[in-house]
């Protein structure tokens, strides 16, 4: 597999260095994605260069993750209005061991294989590196104009809102251009990949590679993709359930499926153009969207994570059952019923007993009058969990509650309320 290609056709190159494909083509390659370990989790804006460093070793060469505990500390002004929070060494260390996790759904780093993959951590070589050592080493050989002519610098000054940049941010792309440096010595690294908001930083590596040792190092970036209006979309369970997880895929639009497919699946060039032509005969089926939302939730969670997620969506929007509501967890239950309206009602008078057709008119506004509760009872239009309510004045208690705590009322076929019990 010719890598450049492979990322040519799913999009997934902005800029690159002339050479990097010669290089590629010539030899075994080590290449490295930096990674900010500000959060002890990975989103879906780290997965492109993730997805970058998976097909790079796919295609046979050695993929090197560095997490930036060093350059975590101080923060890359590059797209930034502000200056980050400075993380503490522990804080630090934990979030690593969590990326490693992380990292090895779509990494090998325990094969005997010449690229088997490795994670770094540039606080491991910054750490004893002195100031007075680093600007006579390092600093002599970058000028500050060259430093200054960077985009990410130059949209940072020319801000009128903006308070400026600190030395300490200034000195950024000379700590990364270090890491590129010390792996070019110590790990034969000669390509540096990352988003398109890292062109400057990288390119100042490979000017630096140059100046000081005479060597050929090369760049190559990739398309950013923006946040989601939903905020940050975490591939930890414990910021974004699966459930969220796999309904974000689900419900991108037409034209961010067809990218998104290409970007954060390694599904082949045919399998993708004959799920193209199925969206384009039937777009609302969604074929794009719904193998999509299969390969990223299985890759991140797992198969049974993904299984779980579509019944659980097809508790909303299809025709499930009690059992199928019955094995859902309090988080996917709250997960899935997050824009239903919910009533509070009283844990001590459920568990005396209250008839069906009380609960929903006085003790939580479902239907306006108990007139009206009767007649869509009468045609079975009410359910209490997914079992249809045989008689208006049933007598529902605490047996009824969910995860001990939740009831779930439908009015019909659409309009679902969510009862807890306090």
């Amino acid at each position: 597999m010719n890598f450049v290609e492979e990322l040519r056709w799913r999009g997934m190159i902005a800029d690159m260095m002339p050479g990097t494909e010669e290089q590629l083509q010539k030899e075994l390659t080590s290449a490295y994605v930096g990674i900010d370990p500000t959060a002890d989790s990975l989103h879906i804006g780290h997965l492109v260069s993730v997805m970058m460093l998976k097909h790079f070793q796919r295609a046979g060469h050695r993929p090197i993750a560095l997490v930036g505990g060093a350059t975590g500390m101080i923060g890359d002004p590059s797209m930034k209005s502000a200056e980050r929070n400075l993380l503490d060494e522990a804080t630090l260390r934990h979030n690593q061991d969590c990326i490693k996790k992380q990292l090895a759904k779509f990494l090998d780093f325990d094969s005997d294989a010449p690229n088997a993959a490795k994670l770094v951590n540039n606080y491991d070589w910054m750490k004893g590196y002195s100031f007075l050592n680093f600007i006579r080493d390092i600093g002599k050989h970058i000028t500050v104009n060259y430093m200054m002519a960077k985009d990410s610098v130059k949209k940072r000054l020319s801000r009128e809102s903006s308070v400026g940049m600190s030395f300490t941010e200034f000195s950024y792309q000379l700590l990364q251009g270090y890491d590129y440096l010390y792996l070019y010595e110590h790990e034969g690294c000669r390509l540096q990949m990352g988003g398109t908001d890292q062109w400057g930083n990288i390119t100042t590596g490979t000017e630096l590679i140059r100046r000081t040792l005479g060597g050929e190092a090369y760049a190559l970036t990739c398309p950013l993709i923006t946040k989601t209006e939903s905020g940050n979309i975490w591939l930890d369970r414990r910021y974004t359930s699966p459930y969220k997880f796999y309904q974000f895929w689900l419900n991108v639009s037409d034209a961010d499926a067809a990218k998104y497919i290409k970007i954060f699946t390694d599904l082949s060039q045919e399998e993708i153009a004959a799920l193209e032509a199925e969206q384009e005969a039937a777009p609302h089926l969604r074929p794009l969207q719904k193998r999509l939302a299969k390969e990223v939730t299985v890759m991140v969670h797992s198969l049974e994570d993904y299984e779980a997620a579509v019944e659980a969506s097809n508790i909303l929007f299809g025709n499930s059952t009690h059992e199928a509501l019955l094995k859902l967890d309090e988080d996917t239950l709250l997960a899935v019923f997050e824009g239903v309206p919910h009533f509070d009602i009283s844990r001590d008078e459920l568990a005396a007993g209250i008839k069906a057709v009380d609960l929903c008119t006085e003790k939580a506004a479902i239907f306006p009058s108990k007139g009206e509760m009767r007649k869509l009872v009468q045609s079975g239009g009410v359910s209490f969990n997914k079992e249809k309510l045989a008689e208006v004045d049933t007598v529902i208690d605490c047996s009824s509650l969910l995860d001990d705590k939740y009831l779930l009322v439908q009015r019909g076929k659409k309009n679902y309320y969510l009862l807890i019990a306090k």
